[in-house]
């Protein structure tokens, strides 16, 4: 299987399951105890069909939408996500870089293998900065003022990793951060020779925003779960989240909002967006889908401060769905990180187009030429 053979999402798995050692494959592939919301997340999206419009003239359609201040060519953003370096050797250079070229926002973790500063020499365009809330007072005061000096336009604080969710296929196939060598772990590792030989001769794996503040997860082998559990503050509450919104001064959301009463909170604080997910199904097992819960929080706060639906995204038609219940934008994380870790740059570039594209022929087909031409009147719930 090639690139230019992946034309959906289920393709750039196939491919990076095949060019990734089986640690670093299921930690982007899994999610938390029995995975029953990580499936729900997208199967969310086929409770509801669209009603399509004709004989519309659709010859010229318009993709761009604002969010959150940022003027965005499509209705689709790269949420952020930890470990890049992990998948592939360019890690959130590739990412950065595509993103760029699509004119789409792009969302850096606190966890990224590469700095705020280089990524903001890499994309000119819109970036997030996604912010864990750590025990450490000091590092908190650096994340906020890196991502401030490198210019970056949105902050965004995680608010679902108060404690690690339970990865059982990370605690069997051992997956650490940075990888630890075991007998199982060094056979998949060797099994896959280029992977390997990129990951040992390139540049050496480090959390630049991490390096000096802590040893966990940059010189210290731990889990991602581990790191959430141990390192970020679990008394975070609604005080710390306005404090920091306040100190942050511009466009500021919480990511991780699933409750309309939570909704209305991030707006009382001052928040100028909301990320409805659940982290990708990684934390809390049962929880419901984004989508299922986007109609009753869109009614709640829509009016009020930019909604974005994180999550389950694996279609054009999806996106279209998200749009049309009332949200900003849609984001997610394994739409285009199974495709960096099959070719790097030029996978996460294929990934993007193909749901632009496939984006642009639904909104043809559904008879709209604006994205605010998208309303409930498209959909049917069964």
């Amino acid at each position: 299987m090639r690139l230019k053979d992946c034309h959906n999402f289920s393709d750039f798995r196939r491919l990076a399951k095949k060019r990734l050692p089986g640690p670093i494959f299921h930690y982007i592939d899994g999610a938390a105890d029995d995975e029953v919301t990580y499936r729900r997340n997208t199967e969310a999206y086929e409770s509801v069909d669209l009603v399509p419009s004709v004989l519309n003239d659709v010859s010229e359609v318009d993709l761009s939408v604002e969010v959150m201040g940022q003027k965005l060519d499509m209705p689709l953003y790269c949420a952020p996500t930890a470990l890049q370096r992990l998948f592939h050797h360019e890690g959130e250079r590739a990412v950065a870089r595509a993103a760029t070229k699509y004119g789409t926002m792009f969302g850096v973790s606190s966890l990224a293998t590469v700095s705020a500063e280089e990524i903001a020499d890499l994309a000119p365009g819109p970036k997030l900065f996604q912010f864990y809330f750590h025990k450490d007072r000091g590092l908190n005061d650096a994340l906020l003022e890196r991502a401030r000096a490198a210019k970056f336009n949105v902050m965004a604080l995680t608010v679902d990793t108060i404690t690690g969710g339970n990865r059982e296929r990370d605690l069997r196939t051992g997956f650490t951060s940075p990888p630890r060598l075991t007998p199982s772990s060094l056979f998949s590792f060797a099994a896959h020779p280029a992977w390997a030989w990129n990951f040992l001769t390139k540049d050496k794996f480090d959390m630049p925003h991490l390096s000096g503040h802590v040893s966990q997860g940059t010189n210290l082998a731990v889990s991602v779960g581990e790191y959430f559990t141990s390192l970020l503050d679990q008394t975070m509450n609604w005080k710390d989240a306005e404090k920091l919104c306040a100190q942050w001064g511009g466009q500021f959301a919480l990511k991780g909002i699933m409750s309309v009463e939570d909704a209305k909170r991030a707006v009382d604080i001052g928040c100028t967006g909301i990320m409805v997910s659940n982290h990708g199904g990684r934390q809390l097992d049962g929880a419901r889908a984004p989508f299922d819960q986007l109609v009753e929080i869109c009614d709640a706060v829509g009016d009020q401060i930019d909604v974005i639906c994180e999550g389950g995204v694996q279609r054009g038609t999806h996106v279209l769905k998200a749009l049309s219940v009332g949200a900003k934008a849609v984001s997610g994380g394994r739409l285009y990180l199974y495709a960096l870790g099959a070719a790097g740059q030029p996978g996460v570039e294929k990934a993007l187009g193909n749901l632009r594209t496939e984006i642009e022929r639904g909104m043809k087909l559904m008879g709209v030429t604006s994205i605010d031409q998208l309303t409930r009147d498209n959909l049917r719930w069964r």
